[in-house]
């Protein structure tokens, strides 16, 4: 007998093209309920580098109020160095600054430098000499 092509006498179980359609809609609907959860993760968990840079920027004042008697406005004067930004090919995603330095007090300031949850507000994160730390707007 010459080899020819044999169909099967039997069908073999598969899923329909409707079936498939119907499983990827409802993947894409639990996918679409649960991206407003991770996005708000994926916000707090970089808000932990901002309270992260902003207590070094505390142990440094700090250290420079006992050896000066004063707090510094200048973060190179401190020693703190500014990892480069996302916004300039780096990984920091926030943006330290000393708002204000005096004899007996300081504010410094970290601002986020991309919209984490794109809803149009950037995230700030402020700490003084008494270790305050607080999120001054919320992203």
């Amino acid at each position: 007998m010459p080899a020819t092509d044999h169909i099967p006498p039997t069908r073999l179980s598969a899923f329909t093209l409707t079936e498939l359609l119907i499983a990827l809609v409802i993947v894409g609907v639990l996918v679409y309920l649960a991206l407003p959860d991770y996005s708000q993760v994926v916000a707090n968990a970089k808000a932990t580098e901002a309270k992260l840079q902003l207590e070094h920027v505390y142990s440094l004042e700090t250290t420079h109020f006992y050896e000066r008697s004063r707090y510094s406005a200048d973060l190179a004067e401190i020693g703190f160095q500014q990892q480069r930004l996302m916004s300039e090919g780096g990984n920091a995603n926030y943006r330290v600054e000393v708002v204000s330095a005096g004899a007996k007090e300081f504010l410094a300031r970290a601002t986020a430098v991309a919209d984490f949850d794109q809803d149009g507000v950037f995230n700030v994160w402020e700490i003084d000499q008494e270790k305050g730390l607080s999120e001054v707007v919320k992203d």
